[in-house]
C-alpha cells in the first residue's frame, strides 16, 4: 500500500469498529485474506480459519458511515456467502450498520434484495452464523434473521426501524435497548439464539458453533471397546425420586454429552458442555449442540422444569427450526423425552397451537439424519408422537425402566372412562379406587410393555447404557443430510 495510505490504515485499525479488527478477533491469527480492497464499500470481506476450519466471513465496517449498506457493500456480502457455497465452508457475519445507505437510494435496496436472495440460496447449503456487535437496523436486521445462528453481544440491537421512526409513528417511547436489545431477542421474540456479555464473548461463541458445526468428527468407540475407560455416570441418578416433582433436564444432557474439552477447576465436575441455543425462549423445551464420543450432535429435551415440560405453540416451533437446523446439516440427533402432552387452554389455539405444533411433526418426519430418543419418564398423547416417535421415522427408540408411554396417565384415563364409577363412592373411598383401578388401567393398555412388543420403542435400558445405545444407533444409522433449506420458521 502507498505510504501515503499508512497514517489512514493506522488510525482506522486502532478503533475496535474497524471490519479488519473485528474480522482478526474471529479469525484464527494470521488467517485473514481478504476477498477484496479495504475500501469505502462499507464491508470487509475474507476468507479465513477458525479452529482450523476453513470459512469466509464479511463484517460491516462501523467506522464508515456507521457500517451502512450501499449496493457496493451488499456485493461484499454475497461474494462472501457465494464462495462459502462454492468452497462448501461455513460463513460467519459481524454486524454493527444503520441500515440502507440513503444517499445510495434505490440501489442500496436493491443491494439488500440480493444479499437476502445469496442468504437464502445458501440456506442449508452451508451454514450461516450472524454475530450482532452493534446496532443493526433494516436490511442488517433481516440479513442476520435470514442465517442460521444469531449471536448478541452486550451492544447488540437488532429492529427493523429505530426508536425515533417507532415514536413519529406509533407513538411508543422505547429506547434501543427495549426496542431491540439481547433480553429483547433471547426472551421475547427468540430471534437471538446466544447473547454474549461482551463482544469478544460474542466472538468466541461464535467460535465455538463453527467449530461444532464446521468440524462434526465421526463416532469413537463404545466404552471398553478400545476407547479410553469413561467415568460411570447415572443420568437418571438427576431425577427426583417423586414421579410428580419436576427438574432441570439439563444436567441430565450433560451426563450424556462429552466432558468439556478443558478440565474442570479444582473441586469442580467434568459435566458435558452443552452449547444451548435460545435458553430464555420457550424453555420448556432445550435445544443445544454438543458432542458425543467425538461426534457433534443435536439435542432437544423437554424440560419439566418450565410448564411441567409440555409442548406448546412456541416450545414446538423453536424445536422444529432446529430440528431442520440439524438435518440440514447432516448432525444427528438426540431427542429426550419426558412429556405430560400439549400445553392446553384458549391461549395456546389463539397462539396457533395446532399450525406451529405441525411444524414440529413436519420437521420429524421430513428429516433423514439419523436420530435417536430416549424416554426418560414419561411420554402422552400427541407429544409422544411429535417428540421423534418410530412413526415418525426415528431410527431408534429407547425407554428407561420406569418409563410410562400411553395416550394419558392412567389416573387421567381412568378418571374419564370410569367416571361413573368413581362417582358412585363415597370421597374417602375415591382415591384408594383411583389407584387401584389406574393399576388395572396401566396393565390392560399395556402402557410400556405393549409399547416395546409392537415395535414402538426398540428396548428398555438401563439409564447408565444410554451413551453407548446412542451411539450405537446413531453410528449405525446411514450419515444423510437432508436437501431442504433451513428456513426461518
Amino acid at each position: 500500500m502507498p505510504p501515503t495510505h499508512l497514517p489512514e490504515q493506522r488510525a482506522r485499525t486502532e478503533d475496535q469498529r474497524d471490519a479488519r479488527a473485528r474480522l482478526g478477533h474471529v479469525l484464527d491469527p494470521g488467517s485473514l485474506t481478504p476477498l477484496g480492497p479495504w475500501d469505502d464499500s462499507g464491508v470487509l470481506a475474507a476468507r479465513g480459519r477458525i479452529h482450523g476450519v476453513a470459512v469466509t466471513a464479511y463484517c460491516t465496517d462501523a467506522t464508515r458511515m456507521g457500517g451502512a449498506l450501499g449496493a457496493a457493500g451488499a456485493d461484499r456480502i454475497v461474494e462472501a456467502i457465494d464462495t462459502a457455497c462454492a468452497e462448501g465452508c461455513p460463513v460467519v457475519g459481524l454486524w454493527h450498520s444503520g441500515g440502507a445507505r440513503l444517499a445510495d437510494g434505490v440501489a442500496s435496496l436493491d443491494g439488500a434484495g440480493r444479499m437476502f436472495a445469496a442468504m437464502t440460496r445458501a440456506s442449508g447449503v452451508v451454514p450461516q452464523f450472524s454475530v450482532i456487535l452493534g446496532p443493526a437496523a433494516g436490511a442488517a436486521a433481516y440479513g442476520p434473521a435470514l442465517t442460521d445462528l444469531v449471536i448478541m453481544a452486550d451492544e447488540g440491537r437488532l429492529f427493523v426501524t429505530g426508536p425515533d421512526i417507532v415514536r413519529r409513528v406509533t407513538g411508543e417511547d422505547v429506547d434501543m435497548l427495549q426496542l431491540g436489545g439481547p433480553d429483547t431477542h433471547s426472551r421475547g421474540s427468540g430471534v437471538a439464539h446466544l447473547t454474549a456479555s461482551s463482544e469478544r464473548d460474542a466472538l468466541s461463541r461464535a467460535r465455538r458453533l463453527v467449530d461444532l458445526l464446521g468440524r462434526p468428527g465421526v463416532f469413537g468407540p463404545a466404552a471398553g471397546t478400545g476407547s479410553a475407560a469413561e467415568p460411570v455416570r447415572d443420568p437418571s441418578a438427576r431425577l427426583p425420586d417423586n414421579r410428580r416433582r419436576a427438574y432441570d433436564v439439563r444436567p441430565v444432557v450433560r451426563d450424556l454429552l462429552d466432558p468439556p474439552d478443558n478440565p474442570p477447576p479444582p473441586g469442580g465436575t467434568a459435566d458435558g458442555e452443552l452449547v444451548e441455543l435460545q435458553p430464555r425462549w420457550a424453555a420448556n423445551v432445550v435445544i443445544g449442540l454438543g458432542r458425543l464420543r467425538g461426534r457433534t450432535v443435536g439435542v432437544i429435551a423437554n424440560n419439566p422444569l418450565r410448564r411441567g415440560g409440555c409442548l406448546d405453540s412456541a416450545s414446538a416451533e423453536k424445536a422444529a427450526r432446529f430440528v431442520r437446523l440439524c438435518d440440514a446439516f447432516g448432525v444427528p440427533l438426540v431427542v429426550l423425552v419426558d412429556v405430560p402432552g400439549y400445553l392446553p387452554g384458549a391461549r395456546q389455539e389463539w397462539d396457533g397451537v395446532l399450525r406451529r405444533g405441525a411444524k414440529l411433526l413436519h420437521a420429524f418426519a421430513g428429516a433423514v439424519v439419523p436420530r435417536a430418543t430416549i424416554i426418560l419418564r414419561k411420554s402422552y398423547g400427541g407429544a409422544y408422537i411429535a417428540m421423534n416417535s418410530r412413526s415418525l421415522g426415528a431410527d431408534a427408540v429407547f425407554a428407561w425402566p420406569d418409563a410410562e408411554v400411553a395416550v394419558m396417565s392412567a389416573s387421567a384415563a381412568v378418571e374419564v372412562i370410569r367416571r361413573r364409577e368413581l362417582a358412585a363412592v363415597g370421597a374417602e373411598e375415591r382415591p384408594a379406587l383411583l389407584a387401584r383401578l389406574a393399576v388395572e388401567h396401566e396393565r390392560e393398555a399395556g402402557g410400556l410393555d405393549r409399547a416395546v412388543t409392537a415395535g414402538f420403542v426398540d428396548e428398555v435400558i438401563e439409564p447408565v447404557r444410554s451413551r453407548d445405545k446412542l451411539v450405537a444407533a446413531l453410528a449405525a444409522a446411514p450419515a444423510r443430510r437432508g436437501r431442504q433449506p433451513n428456513i426461518p420458521l
